[in-house]
């Protein structure tokens, strides 16, 4: 019988069917597809009888389906795979037996083998077919145009995927039996253990495999390789296959890394790891920068593999560590990920060896190292390893200084990511520090120094008890005999080798410490030679200064004296060396005493010093990051935010700072943020740690209280903004409302600070709820307008307030024209506000204008007829006036003139009286004016539409029957056009305005009689000097012009030069925001001034220039007043000296820059004002503006128009300093190619100027920056070709210049007039504008108009407003009203609304 041919496992599927010799298997036939199912029942039926071997007959029944798999029917392919799986499962179960049988023949082994082999060969032939269609499926899945092969792929992969960790699992078990007595004893073969592995990895390479519902075929593959590894020695096909996988593959990256650490953990192959780091360890460097494919996956794997198993990659670190000066970041990253996994997990804790404290402490210098990586992301990522680090406390003590100040350093980083991650590295600190729940370095100082001085005590104490020394001087001159004669024969000749026997120390520190030595051990000889190099080599240095001496050997012996008796740095330098920042403890602490207290004590102070040394460091952070808040980066703020919250539950007292600067960022149109404050807000205040409510009651209304002393008005905006939104949502307690008013009613004993920070927060919880307030108007009332609560006014001011909430928070209404919330004019609360505020006019309070202003708002927000009730409180106040002024007269003749007292002539009346009076007529004639524009006019309306739905109700039935009528439908077009309610919109404003223009100053009216006292004080500012006084006239005649356009007109003069002259800031201040409102209120007369409110912006005093600044701000952006040749003015604020003005300044370029192109539009005019040499702005403070200015130019459009204007701009520059300004904003821009087509295209604008070396420089910091961004070849031989034109022109610029200084007669441009080095930019205030200058503007028709006419000029007529006395002295200053002056004519500006609200 002839032998069975023997089955060689093929490379290829293809092989099989050609003949590969006598004696191997060949397949004989590749059946049709519709052959098949009948093929594979014979096989199944073979397999019942005979087994296992049934395969020998039928093998080319299953390749066939294989041959065929991309066109067979997936049942037929299911059933050859349910088939083959049997097959295998049942012959491994007979394989043990039929191992273990000695007497087993050769042919039957010969028989097993063949069959063995034929079945793994067609079952992982059927398990990598169905993979490579499910890989090819998946990708169709994550297509959606192709849903009916995704359907398929559903169909025809389920078998497979349920299939697959059973079918792992099989195999694993065949390759645990010991395989190799079918292989004649020898070592399995190795193209059948691959048969295994391939399968293994081409399952690994789907995409999908790391998916949570594959994790047990995950399980399956790593056990199936770990046989393979274990049982047939495939480590080092194993460690290729898999570094190969990992530079394909990135998703395999987290699977071979659990399948590492589980083979190292269980199976015990812990070679495998540093067989796969050293592989991983050897690729080039230079490599993975040039291909960067695999680096992700050899990161990823290196990590991961740190996390799982730290001890084994700490003992094969050493081969990673090239790879950290490599140029892959990713690469920097993974390994210095490992060395934080090995610090957190190995090397912690204070048990280490000094092996192990070594390898730590390297790993953090090199960690600290790359916080200062080139690569942002690098940086970033060590933060974050170092914030594991300390949350795991794995970070010594002594290292704790070092790191906390290089995270401190990361909060200036230009990256986003770095910042954000160096604050959460600084908050981790805080909530892991082992110093204290308190870090408040001011409260750490005193203790320290207490302990400091205990412990210097306690050394004193110790010292009388030591044994008697001799001191070091006694001792010196004792040995110096014998040093001296040691030194001496130094300048003999030396003995052969003994010039070898020392070395100096490559530091001074250490030197010392060996010289010391020598001479304690009485080597003077060597301790003097010793000195001699250290002489040499340290020259300079000390101790090593030579002292004067003439010769050598004096100089030896003065340091080896001051060595030894510690009169220089080094004497202690046994001792353990102390951090530097421990000065306090180095002058205390002498040498190491044995005493167990001193020890302790020892131990104390350097806990204390690094306690108090973290809390100063995080003092500074805290400054640092209070400036994020405002970042534009979302995350950063929100870390800022968090950050803050943690420093406050650490009690750092600058904490409190942060957190009120973040109450502005309730506002912010990021969800995100203003989540994050409320969340802040809500952790610090609504979450006290007390047990009972009242406790808790009592602390969140202590600490609310604390933030509201001195916050400014915004704050409390911000604050009432958050409490309304608490209050929303019940988050805040009835405890907390009951506890507020049992303050305010004096209930709970409180200071008067408390009672009105009460009120205070009852007010911004009204606003989310406003029955607070309704419920209980009357203890309001009662309690805070009564004569006690009036001693002192903030408190009704701060009542007032709270009760006004009523009308901005109506209760809800019925329907929308549904009549506003109003009281009856015999309401209680007018009376009271009625009495209190006549009783405090003649008394001298300064806190009764607040009170009162907020009092006569509250009554026309309120009262129904308010105008009735101001006008009683004026006549009463007038009346108190009057009386007043007439016993002044009686009493003149007794007392002569007050310096407080206000004198007219014929009477004399205190300056605070006069002064209550003009604040009290400037409130109420601006409250009329809103009352009428707002709520009158939003009164009438309601009513015409009331009367319209009523009337139209009535004609409804009227209007069906005429509804084919013409006039009908003229009515209807004219009701769906919206003419009808636009028509009495109008005429309703017309009302309005009639009203305010010939009534409310007419001589019928009540405000009428206080005019002439208003202009008689602002016209004479001489009289009445005081300056409360004056402004507060300034401040009424502005409110006076709100209401009539005509009287508006007829003072305009008036005010804009008390504007410009007035020495007090606080008329100018005040008046620049009159004058902002009356450019709203009536834009076309105040359009002619609009350059004196410019000029304000270069006001002398900063307050001012603040104020003028936030006023232009609002108008430009509202578009009230005209920008083209004064935004200039703007500009100068960006480097104006005080830094709240900058911030004004920065606030409105970038608002402006959001309005679209208006920053670019205005540039050019910009940059001509502030280069004019006349401007007065430095060159620096030039390029200081124009930095920020440029860095809203974003878009290449943008960029390259600017390229053409600037450089067609060097035609009309007519100063050096102008050429220098120009090429300065030309080089700040990023030029693009074709910006640089541009510079080439208009070369010969600007190509004389080049001589000048400040602007060739910028020119070629223009071509730096170009090529840096990485271009084309083409750009690039476009930017050498501008370069070597420039530098010809630059050359030949400066041959010129020579010529020129040599004789020539070429005329040079004539340089810029500089202004004094000592001038200021401020414009001195009483020269500051002419008479002259106040001539309103004409209008360009006009002027037109008069040339066009040659007018003779009339006569000047002068009319002077000037005192009543005659006796005016002459630096009294007047306003001169000139005839001709007075804008006649007046540019219109569009309004966009016909009324405006103030």
């Amino acid at each position: 019988m002839a032998a069975a041919p023997e089955f060689h496992l093929p490379l290829a599927a293809a092989d099989l069917l050609r003949d590969g010799g006598p004696g191997c298997y060949v397949v004989q036939e590749v059946l049709a597809a519709r052959d098949l199912p009948p093929a594979l029942a014979a096989f199944r039926a073979a397999s019942r009888a005979r087994g296992a071997l049934a395969v020998l007959e039928h093998f080319d029944c299953v390749y066939s389906v294989l041959h065929h798999f991309r066109t067979v029917g997936t049942a037929v392919k299911e059933d050859a795979l349910e088939l083959m799986m049997h097959v295998v499962s049942h012959h491994s179960s007979e394989l043990p037996t039929i191992l273990s049988d000695s007497e087993l023949s050769h042919a039957d082994r010969a028989a097993h083998l063949n069959a063995l082999k034929m079945n793994c060969y067609l079952l992982t032939g059927l398990m990598d077919a169905f993979e490579v269609e499910t890989c090819k499926n998946s990708c169709l899945e994550a297509d959606p145009g192709r849903k009916n092969r995704k359907n398929h792929a559903k169909t025809s992969g389920s078998l497979w995927e349920e299939e697959r960790e059973p079918l792992l699992r099989l195999l694993t078990q065949l390759l645990q039996l010991d395989l190799r007595q079918l292989w004649g004893g020898l070592v399995v073969e190795e193209e059948f253990v691959s048969l295994m592995t391939r399968s293994c990895y081409r399952i690994l390479e789907n995409p999908s495999i790391g998916l949570q519902r594959y994790r047990l075929t995950r399980e399956a593959v790593t056990h199936l390789l770990a046989a393979a590894l274990l049982h047939c020695d495939r480590m080092f096909s194993a460690t290729l296959k898999i570094t190969q996988m990992l530079q394909h593959f990135e998703h395999v990256a987290p699977v071979f890394a659990q399948a590492v650490s589980l083979w190292a953990k269980e199976y015990g192959l812990k070679s495998l790891v540093g067989e796969l780091l050293r592989e991983i360890g050897q690729i080039c460097p230079q490599d993975l920068a040039r291909e960067a494919s695999g680096v992700k996956g050899y990161a990823t794997f290196i990590s991961e593999l740190a996390e799982q198993i730290p001890a084994l990659v700490l003992s094969n670190m050493s081969v990673l560590l090239p790879h950290l000066d490599g140029e892959s970041y990713m690469m920097r990253n993974a390994i210095l990920a490992a060395m934080a996994e090995v610090l957190v997990q190995v090397l912690n804790g204070d048990q280490l060896e000094e092996a192990a404290r070594g390898t730590r402490d390297k790993f953090l210098s090199m960690l600290q190292a790359h916080v200062c990586d080139v690569h942002s992301f690098v940086r970033s990522r060590v933060l974050q390893l170092f914030t594991r680090i300390v949350q795991h406390k794995a970070l010594p003590l002594t290292q704790f200084q070092a790191v906390v100040s290089l995270a401190v350093g990361r909060l200036k980083d230009k990256s986003v990511l770095v910042v954000k991650n160096a604050v959460q590295l600084l908050a981790a600190f805080l909530s892991n520090n082992p110093f204290s729940s308190k870090l408040s370095w001011t409260a750490l100082d005193e203790p320290l120094k207490k302990e400091v001085q205990k412990l210097k005590e306690m050394r004193d104490r110790s010292r009388p008890r030591a044994a008697p020394v001799i001191a070091p001087e006694e001792e010196w001159e004792a040995m110096l005999p014998e040093v001296r004669a040691a030194t001496q024969q130094l300048f003999q000749p030396l003995q052969e080798g003994e010039d070898e026997v020392l070395e100096v120390e490559e530091t001074v520190e250490r030197t010392v410490e060996q010289i010391t030595g020598l001479l304690k051990k009485l080597n003077y000889k060597s301790a003097a030679r010793l000195t001699q190099k250290a002489l040499c080599r340290f020259q300079g240095k000390e101790p090593f200064l030579g002292p004067g001496e003439e010769n050598e050997e004096a100089t030896i012996l003065g340091v080896l004296k001051r060595l030894y008796t510690g009169s220089c740095p080094g004497e202690n330098s046994e001792d353990p060396p102390h951090d530097n920042s421990s000065d306090k403890i180095e002058e205390v602490v002498q040498e190491e005493q044995p005493q167990t207290e001193l020890v302790k004590q020892e131990m104390l102070v350097h806990y204390l010093q690094d306690a108090y040394n973290f809390s100063v460091k995080m003092t500074e952070a805290l400054n640092l990051i209070s400036k994020m808040m405002y970042e534009n980066s979302v995350s950063v703020v929100q870390e800022a935010i968090e950050f803050f919250v943690t420093v406050s539950q650490f009690g750092v007292p600058q904490a409190l700072l942060g957190v009120r600067r973040m109450l502005p960022l309730i506002w912010s149109k990021e969800t995100g943020i203003k989540e994050a404050v409320l969340s802040a807000y809500r952790q610090l205040y609504l979450s006290p740690s007390e047990d009972s409510k009242r406790a808790k009651a009592q602390a969140l209304v202590h600490s609310l209280s604390l933030i509201m002393v001195d916050a400014s008005l915004g704050m409390l905006q911000c604050l009432e903004e958050i409490i309304s939104e608490f209050v929303q949502k019940d988050e805040i307690k009835p405890a907390v409302t009951q506890l507020l008013w049992e303050r305010f009613t004096e209930k709970s004993p409180c200071s008067a600070l408390e009672c009105r920070a009460a009120v205070m927060l009852l007010g911004m919880m009204a606003r989310g709820k406003p029955e607070i307030i309704g419920t209980n108007l009357d203890i309001l009332v009662t309690v805070g307008l009564s004569e006690k609560a009036c001693e002192d006014y903030r408190l009704p001011q701060e009542v007032c307030n709270v009760i006004s909430k009523l009308a901005s928070n109506p209760k809800p209404a019925l329907g929308k024209n549904s009549a506003p919330f109003r009281l009856p004019q015999n309401h209680m609360l007018f009376a009271c506000l009625s009495e209190t505020v006549s009783k405090g006019f003649a008394q001298p309070s300064s806190h009764w204008i607040p009170f009162m202003e907020a009092a006569v708002t509250l009554i026309y927000q309120l009262a129904e007829g308010p105008e009735e009730i101001c006008a009683d409180i004026l006549h009463v106040c007038s009346q108190q006036a009057l009386e007043k002024l007439q016993e002044a007269d009686e009493q003149k003749a007794d007392a002569g003139d007050s310096p407080h007292r206000v004198s007219d002539g014929s009477g004399s009346l205190s300056t605070f009286l006069l002064l209550h009076l003009m604040a009290l007529v400037g409130q109420v004639a601006l409250q009329q004016v809103a009352y009428l524009e707002v709520s009158v006019s939003a009164e009438l309306r309601r009513r015409r539409l009331l009367k319209e739905e009523k009337t139209k109700k009535q004609s409804d039935t009227s209007t069906k029957k005429q509804r084919h009528q013409s006039t009908g439908n003229e009515t209807t077009m004219e009701e769906e056009l919206g003419l009808v309610g636009a028509t009495a919109d109008d005429t309703e404003a017309e009302l309005i305005h009639s009203i305010c223009e010939t009534e409310l100053l007419d001589g019928k009216h009540l405000l009428s009689a206080f005019v002439p006292l208003v202009l008689k004080i602002c016209n004479n500012p001489g009289p009445h000097s005081d300056s409360a006084l004056s402004a507060a006239a300034a401040l009424t005649l502005g409110k006076l012009c709100m209401i009539s356009s005509e009287f508006c007109d007829s003072h305009l003069r008036l005010l804009f030069t008390m504007m410009e002259k007035s020495p007090l800031p606080d008329v100018r201040s005040n008046l620049i925001i009159a004058a902002g409102d009356l450019a709203i209120r009536f834009p076309n007369l105040v359009e002619p001034w609009t350059s004196h409110l410019y000029a304000r912006l270069r006001d002398p005093c900063p307050s001012v220039r603040q104020t003028a600044g936030l006023v232009m701000t609002l108008l430009i952006l509202k578009d009230m007043v005209k920008v083209k040749g004064q935004v200039s003015e703007m500009a100068t604020l960006l480097v104006d000296p005080e830094e709240a003005i900058v911030a004004v300044a920065r606030n409105f370029f970038g608002e402006l820059a959001s309005k679209g192109n208006a920053v670019y539009n205005l540039l050019p005019d910009i940059i001509s004002h502030l280069s004019d040499p006349n401007s007065g702005i430095e060159e620096e403070s030039f390029h200081t503006i124009m930095r920020h200015l440029f860095s809203y130019i974003t878009k290449d459009k943008q960029t390259e128009s600017l390229v053409e204007k600037l450089c067609q701009r060097f035609r009309t520059a007519r100063t050096e300093r102008q050429y220098r300004d120009l090429s300065h904003c030309l080089a700040l821009l990023p030029v693009s190619e074709r910006g640089l087509h541009k510079l080439q295209d208009n070369y010969d604008c600007f190509a004389d100027k080049l001589q000048d070396p400040t602007v060739y420089n910028c020119f070629q910091t223009v071509l730096a920056r170009f090529r840096r961004a990485g271009v084309k070849p083409e750009a690039k031989a476009l930017a050498e070709e501008l370069e070597q034109k420039l530098s010809a022109s630059h050359k030949r610029g400066l041959d010129s210049t020579e010529t020129c200084q040599d004789g020539s007669q070429t005329p040079k441009p004539a340089p810029a007039k500089r202004k004094p080095i000592g001038s200021s930019r401020r414009q001195p205030l009483s020269p500051a504008n002419s008479d002259n200058d106040f001539v309103t503007p004409p209008s360009r028709i006009l002027q037109n108009h008069k040339r066009a006419q040659k007018r003779p000029p009339r006569k000047k007529t002068v009319i002077t407003f000037s005192s009543d006395e005659e006796n005016n002295s002459e630096d009294e200053l007047l306003a001169e009203l000139r005839e001709e002056e007075t804008p006649t004519k007046t540019t219109p500006i569009t309004r966009s609304s016909a009324r405006r609200r103030r």
